[in-house]
This record gives structure tokens, C-alpha cells and sequence, in this order.
């Protein structure tokens, strides 16, 4: 099961990422534009994911996924670390939410990353 170190460790090692200390809580940004929230309690983490799709897994795996009441206006998913399989799929979650928050030029650097979600 992945924890807060593996959650670090993989999204530090996606390209421009920096940690910064925010709401008392480590945030994660890809040129200086947050994909990832680590809260408190480091039992799971928040990252962004379109409205349309974050439904559709909240649906499907409540176990894994839901919502904050004060992010529901907003594009972020919470994803329960103990409900991952492996690291493999915390990368794929953390690389989807990095796509999310590129810019342009980072994005045609890294092909490896894939594409953001919706092109």
C-alpha cells in the first residue's frame, strides 16, 4: 500500500514539480500551479480531476474516491491511499493530475506523460 513518502517521492519526480507548504499541509505544483494536496492526516490525497470523470469514479469505487463538500465546485478528487493497488497506480493518479496542471511546453517535453485529460 502507498503511503505520504511514496506520494512524495513520485510527484517530486515529475518534471517543474516543487513542494510548498500550504493550509498547513504539503501541496504539490507543477510550474508553480497546484495538482496535489497531501492532508494532515496523510491517509489520502487530493488531486485534480475533471468533473464529468470524478462522478463516474465516485460512482463506481466510493471505497477509493470521493469528494470534499468544500471542493465539490472545484476540479479535485480525494483518493484514499489504502484502497491503491500498488505504486503503479498511485503514478498513473499523479501523473493524471500533473497532465491536468502543465503548461503547453511541459507537456510537448514529456510525450512520455501522455496528454491531458480531454485532448
Amino acid at each position: 500500500m502507498p503511503d505520504a513518502e511514496d506520494v512524495r517521492r513520485i510527484a517530486l519526480s515529475l518534471p517543474d514539480t516543487a513542494e510548498k507548504i500550504a493550509w498547513n499541509m504539503p501541496t504539490f505544483r507543477v510550474a508553480g500551479k497546484m495538482f496535489a494536496t497531501l492532508p494532515e492526516d496523510e491517509t489520502s490525497i487530493a488531486v485534480r480531476c475533471p468533473k464529468e470523470e470524478r462522478d463516474e469514479l465516485v460512482l463506481a469505487e466510493p471505497e477509493k474516491f470521493w469528494v470534499a463538500d468544500h471542493e465539490a465546485q472545484f476540479t479535485w478528487i480525494r483518493v484514499r491511499l489504502a484502497t491503491l493497488e500498488d505504486e503503479a497506480e498511485l503514478r498513473d493518479i499523479l501523473a493524471d493530475s500533473w497532465r491536468q496542471a502543465a503548461p503547453p511546453r511541459l507537456l510537448d517535453h514529456h510525450p512520455e506523460l501522455g496528454s491531458a485529460a480531454g485532448d
